[in-house]
C-alpha cells in the first residue's frame, strides 16, 4: 500500500514556476503570467497565485513591481531552494546564455522507451553555456508528443524563446509529473563536443515527464548536468 503526500497548491504554483525559471524556459529578465492567467492555468484562487509568487520572491528568483507584474531576476548564479528535491544551481559565477540547438518534428527511441510507446514528437534542444568557463553547464533534450499547432512553433519559432510560454498560448500547461535523478557515468563523446567538455567525465543526469490536467503526456525531458554547479537537496 502506497501513501501520497499533498503538497499546499501555493507550493506547487512556486514548484512549476521555479523548474521552468532554472531550466531557462522562462529568463532573466521575462515578464511572468500575470496573475489571473496563472488563476487560470493552475485553477486556484489570487490568494494562493501570490502565496506562490512570495515564495520565489523569497528564494530571490522574481521581483515583483506594483501595476507592472513579476520579473525573472534568476541570472544563473547561487540561489538556495526549500522546496524538497530540486535541482538548483549550487555556485559558480560568470554569464550563462541559453542556446537553441534543435526545433523540429521526429523520432525519438530514448523518449518511446520511457513512454511506452512509439511516437512523433516535437523535439527541442538546449544548452546553458557559461562563457566564463567556456563550457556548457546543462544540455536539455525536451520531447513533447506531437499535438495541432506545434508545427507554428517550428515555423516562427518560440514565444520569448520560452517553451512555456509557447505552450501556454495553446492552452497546454503542466499539471503535475515525476522527476528522476541518476549519475551519468561517462559524458558521451558526441555530448561532450556539444558541452565543449572532455568525454567521460561524470554528470548529473535528471528525466522530467510533465502531464496536463487530463493525464496525458505533455513532455518528456532529459538533462545532462554539470555536478559542480547542480546539487540535490531535500529538507525533512
Amino acid at each position: 500500500m502506497s501513501s501520497r503526500i499533498a503538497i499546499a497548491k501555493s507550493e506547487l504554483v512556486a514548484r512549476t514556476l521555479e523548474r521552468e525559471i532554472r531550466d531557462g524556459r522562462i529568463g532573466h529578465g521575462d515578464l511572468l503570467e500575470s496573475e489571473v492567467g496563472l488563476m487560470r492555468r493552475f485553477a486556484v484562487s489570487r490568494n494562493t497565485v501570490r502565496k506562490g509568487l512570495e515564495q520565489l520572491a523569497r528564494q530571490g528568483l522574481i521581483a515583483t513591481r506594483t501595476g507592472i507584474g513579476s520579473f525573472v531576476t534568476y541570472d544563473g548564479t547561487t540561489i538556495d531552494s526549500n522546496l524538497g528535491w530540486t535541482v538548483a544551481l549550487s555556485h559558480g559565477a560568470g554569464t550563462v546564455e541559453t542556446r537553441l540547438l534543435t526545433l523540429d518534428r521526429g523520432t525519438s527511441a530514448h523518449a518511446d522507451e520511457r513512454l511506452g510507446g512509439a511516437g512523433d514528437y516535437l523535439r527541442l534542444d538546449r544548452l546553458r553555456f557559461c562563457t566564463v568557463a567556456g563550457q556548457g553547464i546543462s544540455l536539455e533534450r525536451s520531447r513533447l508528443p506531437w499535438r495541432d499547432g506545434f508545427a507554428d512553433l517550428i515555423q516562427n519559432g518560440l514565444t520569448g524563446g520560452s517553451l512555456s510560454r509557447s505552450l501556454a498560448a495553446l492552452g497546454l500547461a503542466t499539471a503535475k509529473g515525476q522527476e528522476t535523478a541518476s549519475v551519468l557515468a561517462a559524458l558521451s563523446e558526441a555530448d561532450a563536443a556539444i558541452m565543449s567538455r572532455p568525454a567521460g567525465a561524470p554528470m548529473l543526469r535528471l528525466e522530467r515527464i510533465n502531464r496536463i490536467a487530463d493525464g496525458s503526456v505533455l513532455e518528456h525531458v532529459d538533462s545532462i548536468l554539470d555536478p559542480s554547479r547542480f546539487g540535490l537537496r531535500i529538507e525533512f
